[in-house]
């Protein structure tokens, strides 16, 4: 997988592409501002960015703008936003256009370098990949569409899940029930929320995406 990343600090830039480049990812580049990631993107073309949420020069939002304005021209790139923060409006806009190929973790989850390089494994694949901490605030905050509501609390609980990423497996493991169960509450809920099946589309991260949007 080819994979560039954006983040200001040279310290943790540095680790993170020793850690990926030591289990086989190529690092294509690495870059300290967001002008540098748009330009090292349309460059290279990775399969995804790992992006630093707040970067110069004001250290507000500049990651996450220049993370939209890559999938707006790329859409295809996966894109991986982290952050030191819980900040659900940053994780709200980079959800808005409903994109699938999009992650946002806690800075913390890249000390387990398991499950940082699974989430960057499923954005790149077109997945959701997004901190537990992140589902829980969005899923609390605002409104949701009326077939949210429609979701019983079993059904919320493995919507949660689902948008971290994990696979029906997981989510079994995670809610002590048979595979088998999961299956029945994942078809419930692509039928309250009216996505029938379709070659076309990625019904999970859809269902993901309306779930969380507000």
């Amino acid at each position: 997988m080819r994979v560039v990343i954006a983040e200001d600090a040279a310290v943790l830039r540095e680790l993170l592409v020793q850690m990926l480049t030591d289990r086989g990812y190529e690092v294509c580049a690495a870059v300290g501002e967001p002008d540098g990631l748009r330009a090292a993107v349309t460059r290279h073309r990775p399969d995804a960015a790992v992006v630093d949420i707040r970067m110069p020069p004001t250290h507000t939002d500049e990651g996450l703008r220049a993370a939209i304005a890559v999938r707006r021209e790329l859409p295809d790139t996966g894109v991986l936003l982290f952050s030191q923060y819980v900040e659900t409006k940053y994780a709200t806009e980079l959800l808005a256009d409903g994109s699938s190929g999009v992650g946002y973790l806690l800075k913390e989850r890249v000390a387990n370098i398991a499950e940082f390089t699974s989430a960057l494994d499923r954005v790149a694949a077109g997945g959701t990949a997004l901190d537990p901490e992140v589902v829980t605030r969005l899923a609390a905050a605002g409104r949701r569409a009326a077939e949210v509501d429609t979701l019983t609390d079993r059904e919320q609980d493995v919507m949660s899940l689902m948008a971290e990423g994990r696979s029906n497996t997981a989510i079994a493991g995670a809610l002590h029930v048979s595979a088998g169960t999961v299956e029945k509450h994942v078809a419930a809920v692509f039928g309250k929320l009216g996505l029938p099946a379709s070659q076309d589309h990625n019904r999970r991260v859809l269902a993901v995406l309306k779930f969380l949007r507000e």
